[in-house]
């Protein structure tokens, strides 16, 4: 809760870092750590300044409290070199982003050879996390009507879809399918090379707590 006069809060800063391992590229958070900064400035347990404890600025302003505390949502994402293949990792979901180009010919829904293998990696997945319910949105670009964008994405995640049914083949896992079409880009679509990465199909289920 913010009132009037309250102190500014103090945000600890975090530095993303990324390196190349396996020719996947990994982001992960990281604190404390600040490569290049001026001599001087690098952080440290000890406070830079004596504080005095009963500086009123350090203190609540009557009726004041101190905001519900709650666990910041940490993103980790692996892609591969190519871009075909996307995972993304959080505190409560996983999610895989599989470029359409990987599974189906131009403006079509049928799979191709290559797709069925490119599934059961995620099928294997959902299995470790023991995910009982999946979402799978599909996804185009701008290009063409929003109409058969509509139609053509949500065919496509109806594709992959049956797929994870046949590698996972349990009854109690319930499946939430749309297609989105041009909607939701991640990407800027004014080049072909930022439309590909928005003609996609997402695959998501929630992370185990084990």
């Amino acid at each position: 809760m913010t009132t009037k006069n309250a102190p500014p809060a103090i945000a600890a800063a975090t530095l993303m870092l990324v390196t190349t391992l396996y020719g996947a590229t990994v982001t992960a958070a990281h604190a404390d750590e600040s490569p290049g900064v001026p001599p001087g400035t690098e952080a440290t347990a000890a406070a830079p300044v004596e504080v005095d404890p009963n500086d009123p600025d350090l203190k609540l302003p009557e009726g004041a409290t101190l905001a519900e505390a709650k666990v910041l949502d940490i993103k980790q994402v692996v892609e591969e070199q190519s871009g075909d293949e996307r995972r993304e990792d959080t505190n409560a979901d996983v999610k895989f982003a599989l470029q359409a180009e990987v599974l189906f010919p131009k403006d079509s829904a049928k799979l191709n050879g290559e797709a069925k293998a490119r599934i059961a990696g995620i099928a294997e997945e959902i299995k470790t996390q023991n995910a009982t319910k999946i979402r799978v949105f599909g996804f185009t670009d701008n290009l063409g009507s929003s109409a058969h964008g509509d139609v053509l994405s949500k065919q496509r995640a109806n594709a992959v879809e049956e797929i994870l049914k046949s590698e996972l083949n349990d009854p109690n896992i319930t499946y939430e399918v749309r297609g989105y079409g041009e909607d939701y880009p991640i990407a800027s679509n004014t080049t072909e090379a930022s439309r590909k990465k928005n003609r996609r199909v997402e695959v998501s289920f929630p992370r185990s707590d084990n």
